[in-house]
């Protein structure tokens, strides 16, 4: 799925993403954790990748496994230093900061977020894994 990199855009990643749990049989505590961290990781793209180009298309992938749901958020932004990234925002140091919370509330949302970077741009990895005894058979 491609969409311009425009924030009332992400809504539509929103229903996608629902849909995709659905599928999944997430419940619905799960699929209000995946759709946060799938539109943080939207945010991100338009907002730091493409600075709010809406002539620039980000890329999502949801890919359906009988034991989790990968998805894959591509812009074609440079990237950023990982060292730099504030792993707990909720740290009194860092309660009052007015950005740096997309990374932290992905994390908290997702078994797993991974981030590479190329000369291409930014991708990021989104996993929720099913929990145990959820199974599907048609994922």
């Amino acid at each position: 799925m491609s969409l311009p990199s425009r924030l009332e855009l992400l809504s539509v990643l929103d229903r996608v993403s629902l849909s995709v749990c659905e599928r999944m049989g997430f419940d619905e505590d799960t699929t209000t954790q995946v759709g946060m961290g799938v539109v943080e990781a939207g945010t991100n793209a338009v907002q730091h990748g493409h600075k709010r180009d809406a002539s620039l298309n980000f890329e999502i992938e949801f890919h359906m496994y009988p034991d989790k749901l990968e998805i894959h958020v591509y812009d074609r932004g440079k990237g950023f230093d990982m060292q730099r990234v504030v792993p707990d925002v909720t740290t009194p140091e860092h309660l009052f900061d007015m950005r740096g919370r997309g990374i932290f509330i992905m994390r908290s949302c997702c078994d797993d977020v991974t981030f590479s970077f190329s000369d291409a741009g930014t991708h990021c990895v989104l996993v929720k894994n099913r929990p145990a005894g959820r199974i599907a058979a048609d994922a």
